[in-house]
């Protein structure tokens, strides 16, 4: 889902992340699986319902016919965390909430999120709730692609520009082949276990 840089937006998101900060004492985190692109209506209903909603973003550049602009788009598509307690608020009226598939489960309960994941990521969030997060790269390190046909393939970095896309070499089949990415999808060999 691909949400625009324009000011309406982004009073939006800057509504959307203002009660995002804290979790209240016996809450955690839990996923929770959004319809088909529509996870800024399934975080908008869940505030309604007095949920404390996490939606992170990311900035995109958008290239399309000789035109390129910034939109956000969903840090996690699909995605978005509610804060729950369990043994205090009603969790089985998230999946009947407008725009949610379900709480990601683990057989009839939702299944938390580790601690600190979620704390992380706003900590690392602008007050958008746009993840801020830069790798630190450098040529000849070793890296690992996070997404696409050749998510969990590992390279060398070879060089990075300013468009924000890097080369990276990687070993395939017996030979070094070149490919070019977006910086977003590569990170430190090491950063990901």
């Amino acid at each position: 889902m691909t949400y625009h840089c324009s000011s309406a937006a982004n009073a939006t998101a800057a509504s959307l992340a203002a009660d995002s900060a804290r979790v209240s004492a016996g809450s955690r985190w839990y996923a929770v699986q959004c319809l088909s692109h529509r996870e800024l209506a399934a975080s908008s209903h869940l505030r309604h319902q007095q949920y404390q909603v996490f939606f992170p973003l990311r900035r995109k550049i958008r290239r399309h016919a000789r035109k390129t602009d910034t939109v956000l788009v969903a840090f996690f598509p699909g995605y978005l965390f509610v804060s729950l307690d369990l043994s205090r608020h009603r969790w089985r009226s998230v999946n009947g909430t407008h725009g949610v598939a379900s709480l990601v489960m683990q057989g009839d309960m939702p299944t938390p999120v580790p601690a600190g994941v979620v704390e992380a990521l706003q900590q690392s969030c602008d007050e958008m709730s746009v993840v801020e997060w830069q790798p630190d790269l450098r040529p000849g390190q070793a890296v690992r692609i996070l997404a696409g046909p050749l998510g969990d393939v590992v390279g060398e970095l070879e060089r990075l520009d300013s468009a924000g896309r890097v080369r990276v070499l990687l070993e395939i089949m017996g030979g070094r082949v070149p490919a070019v990415l977006p910086k977003e999808i590569v990170v430190s060999r090491d950063s990901i276990a």
